[in-house]
C-alpha cells in the first residue's frame, strides 16, 4: 500500500510526517482534524495490506486493538481511536518520545553493568504491570522497548501478544509458533502462549546482546534451529566480555534457563535482582566461562523430546504466587514478644507462599551516624544493623524462599518504607505496630497507619501475636 501524504484527512484525523514505514505497517503522526488541541501527541499505525502480505498482519492489528484498550498505566501507550476494518484500519495512541534499545545497540556501544542492571529492571518493571493485567507480551525485542527520558521502560507493538480475558487469535488462527526467532522462548516454539516467563526469556535474550553485542541464540531461520533452545544455553556472557560482574551473568543466564520453571517466577522478582545486585546469590552459572556440557545438553535433549507443555494459568494469578513479601523491623523502641510476633507472622506468610521472596528492611536516622567516631560511622551502623537483622530471620525456615536485608536511611521512616515496597513491587508488607526511628518519637502511633492508608500492597499490622490486614490496590 501507497504512503500517505501529510495533510491527508482519515476519520477525523489529519495526517503529519511518517515516522516508519516497516514491513508490519506504516506509523504517522497525527493531529485532530478539527483543529482541537490532543491532549498528547499522537501516532497513527495502519497495517500493510498488500497482495504479498500476509493474514498476521490483519491478525495482529485485530490483537493490537483488544489488548491496547485493556492495559493501562506508565508502561504502555495510551488508546485513541481506531478505524473500520473493512474500511481502513488503524490504531490512534499515545506517541511517546524516547528512543528504542534497538537504537542503543545501534550506536555499537557496550553498555556497564550499572546502566544494563537498570536497563533491565526498567524492562522487568514493565513486564510485570502487564502480566499484573492478564497480558503476555510474547514478542519482546529491543524494537519494541522504548526508554524514556526519565527511565521508565514503554513496551511497544501487541501484535503477537496475549490477554487471557480474550480470544487468542494467533493461536487459534495460525496454529504454530508465532514471534521473532532470535528472542522467543523455548516454549512458545512449541506453541504455548501466555506464560509471563516467555517474557523473562526475552528480557535476558535483550540483556545478553545488551552486554554483548552478541546474540544468545544467533537468528535461526528454521524450525529446528529453533527448537534447539528447548535444550541449550548459550556461551556465557563473561566468555565475550570478561569484565562482566559474575552477578549479572548469574542472573542473564537464569533468565535464558530452557525450562520456564528454571527462570525468575515472576519478572518482579527479576527487577528485584537487577536492583539489589549484592543481594543476587552466584552460582556455578555465575562463574563460569566454559558453558554447559554435552552431556548435560544431551540429558536436556532427551526430557525435552518427551515433554509436555500445559498452559499457563492466568498470568497475574501466576505472578501473585511467588510475590515478594517486605518485612519491616523495628531496631528500637520494641518488645522482644512484637519482635517475636513479627516473625511468626512472617512465617505464616511465607508458609502460604512457596517461592515467595522475603526481604527484611530496617530504617535508620540519618543523623545516628559520625563521621569522627569510627564505631559510629555510616559503614559500621549498616553493618550493625544488617547483623541484627540477619539474627531475627535467623530462626525463620526460608527453605524455598531467598532472603535479603536492606538498611535504609531516612529522616521519614514511613515515606522510607513506602518507596521501598512502591520501587519493589512489593506484594505483602508485614509491619510491626511499633515502629522505629530516633526523629519519630512522637509520632510512632501514626508511622504504621501512615503506611497502610498509603502503600500500594497489602500490608499487615502486627503487635505481639495480633495480626492484622488492610488489602490494599497494588499499583502497576
Amino acid at each position: 500500500m501507497k504512503l500517505l501524504e501529510p495533510g491527508e484527512r482519515l476519520d477525523g484525523f489529519v495526517i503529519g510526517e511518517c515516522l516508519h514505514a516497516g514491513g508490519m505497517a506504516h506509523i504517522y503522526h497525527v493531529d485532530f482534524e478539527d483543529g482541537r488541541p490532543a491532549p498528547f501527541p499522537m501516532a497513527m499505525k495502519i497495517p500493510r495490506m498488500t497482495a504479498g502480505d500476509g493474514a498476521e498482519n490483519i491478525l495482529g492489528f485485530e490483537v493490537e486493538l483488544q489488548i491496547l484498550q485493556a492495559l493501562s498505566g506508565p508502561h504502555v501507550p495510551r488508546f485513541v481511536a481506531a478505524g473500520d476494518l473493512m474500511r481502513m484500519p488503524f490504531l490512534v495512541m499515545e506517541y511517546l518520545e524516547g528512543e528504542t534499545l534497538q537504537q542503543r545497540l545501534d550506536r555499537g556501544q557496550r553498555e556497564d553493568a550499572q546502566t544494563l542492571a537498570q536497563l533491565g529492571a526498567a524492562m522487568a518493571r514493565a513486564a510485570h504491570s502487564l502480566h499484573r493485567q492478564n497480558c503476555c507480551h510474547l514478542d519482546l525485542k529491543p524494537a519494541n522497548v522504548l526508554m524514556r527520558p526519565d527511565g521508565q521502560a514503554v513496551l511497544l507493538d501487541f501484535g503477537l501478544s496475549c490477554h487471557a480475558h480474550y480470544p487468542d487469535l494467533l493461536a487459534e488462527e495460525l496454529r504454530r509458533a508465532v514471534g521473532s526467532p532470535a528472542w522467543i522462548a523455548p516454549e512458545q516454539v512449541v506453541g504455548v502462549r501466555g506464560d509471563p516467563r516467555s517474557d523473562i526469556f526475552a528480557i535476558g535474550v535483550i540483556l545478553y546482546e545488551l552486554a554483548t553485542g552478541e546474540l544468545p541464540f544467533g537468528a535461526p531461520a528454521t524450525r529446528g534451529g529453533l527448537r534447539q533452545r528447548l535444550w541449550m544455553d548459550p556461551p556465557p556472557p563473561r566468555r565475550h566480555r570478561p569484565e562482566l560482574p559474575e552477578w549479572l551473568q548469574e542472573v542473564i543466564l537464569r533468565c535464558l534457563a530452557p525450562e520456564a520453571a528454571q527462570r525468575y517466577a515472576s519478572a518482579a522478582l527479576l527487577a528485584f535482582d537487577l536492583t539489589h545486585p549484592d543481594q543476587v546469590a552466584v552460582t556455578e552459572r555465575g562463574r563460569s566461562t566454559r558453558g554447559t556440557g554435552f552431556r548435560t545438553h544431551f540429558k536436556r535433549w532427551l526430557r525435552a523430546a518427551g515433554m509436555h507443555y500445559q498452559p499457563s494459568p492466568l498470568p497475574a494469578q501466576q505472578v501473585e504466587e511467588v510475590p515478594i513479601v517486605m518485612v519491616a523491623v523495628p531496631h528500637q523502641d520494641v518488645s522482644d514478644a512484637t519482635l517475636y510476633s513479627l516473625r511468626q507472622a512472617v512465617a505464616r506468610s511465607l508458609g502460604l507462599r512457596p517461592g515467595a521472596r522475603l526481604a527484611c528492611v530496617t530504617v535508620i536516622s540519618p543523623g545516628a551516624s559520625s563521621s569522627t567516631d569510627s564505631a559510629r560511622s555510616e559503614t559500621s551502623l549498616h553493618r550493625q544493623h544488617l547483623a541484627l537483622l540477619r539474627q531475627w530471620a535467623q530462626p525463620l525456615d526460608l527453605a524455598g524462599h531467598q532472603a535479603s536485608f536492606h538498611v535504609l536511611e531516612a529522616g521519614d521512616v514511613a515515606q522510607a518504607l513506602l518507596r521501598y515496597a512502591q520501587g519493589n513491587q512489593v506484594s505483602l508488607m508485614i509491619l510491626g505496630a511499633a515502629t522505629h526511628g530516633l526523629q519519630m518519637q512522637r509520632l510512632l502511633a501514626t508511622v504504621p497507619i501512615r503506611v497502610a492508608m498509603a502503600a500500594p500492597c497489602t500490608v499487615m499490622l502486627v503487635k505481639q501475636g495480633l495480626p492484622f490486614e488492610r488489602l490494599g490496590e497494588y499499583g502497576a
